[in-house]
């Protein structure tokens, strides 16, 4: 079974790629996802954030407020790395779990793990290949203000935030430039599903 790893910086169009190599038969799964499931109600993630963190980082009806928590950690790089350390571990055990199922099913198959902060938590080093989602820098700022309704100002930030898109270029083993648009994008994956299948 051939293990991908795929990552891009916000609003480049991850999504969408991943959509299309779901058709093309691949088997893909999404980290953020899973980071969520992992600190459902009732899980041993969601105990440990609340003994590390404090009650009040839930809502009322017992799931996780991401919004406090992330403002949080977002503001601290100690307990940003103290979160990590709880979800990151899980995260991965579920990854696993997840890839031997499919490996189980299918050992010829392709599995795609869809994670934003592969490259920066070193996580891509899992796989056998990593694909790296970009678009020119001006395309990914529109689509982070269109569709998260905020100014130039928010954007950029939220852009600087991430490492530069030139930085995660250089780890990758395939590129995909969404920059055209949807139809374009389409073949690209195509082109780069072939090389995967190809070996």
């Amino acid at each position: 079974m051939l293990k991908v790893g795929l990552t891009g910086s916000i609003a480049v169009g991850k999504t969408y790629v991943c959509e299309v190599f779901r058709e093309l038969g691949c088997h893909v799964l999404d980290a953020d996802q899973t980071a969520r499931d992992v600190v459902a109600p009732g899980t041993p993630g969601l105990s440990q954030i609340i003994k590390e963190f404090g009650e009040d980082i839930l809502l009322p009806d017992g799931s996780l407020d991401r919004k406090k928590l992330g403002a949080i950690v977002f503001n601290d790089p100690d307990k940003r790395q103290l979160l990590n350390s709880i979800v990151h571990p899980l995260v991965i055990e579920e990854q696993n779990k997840w890839i031997a199922e499919r490996e189980a099913d299918n050992p010829d198959g392709i599995v795609i793990v869809d994670a934003a902060l592969m490259i920066e938590s070193g996580g891509y080093k899992r796989f056998d290949r990593l694909i790296v989602v970009w678009c020119e820098d001006d395309i990914q700022l529109e689509r982070l203000m269109r569709r998260d309704g905020l100014d130039e100002a928010a954007a950029r930030t939220r852009i600087a935030a991430q490492m530069p898109q030139a930085e995660k270029k250089r780890f990758a083993d395939h590129l995909i430039d969404t920059s055209e648009g949807f139809d374009d994008t389409r073949r690209r994956v195509r082109e780069v599903y072939v090389r995967l299948v190809a070996g």
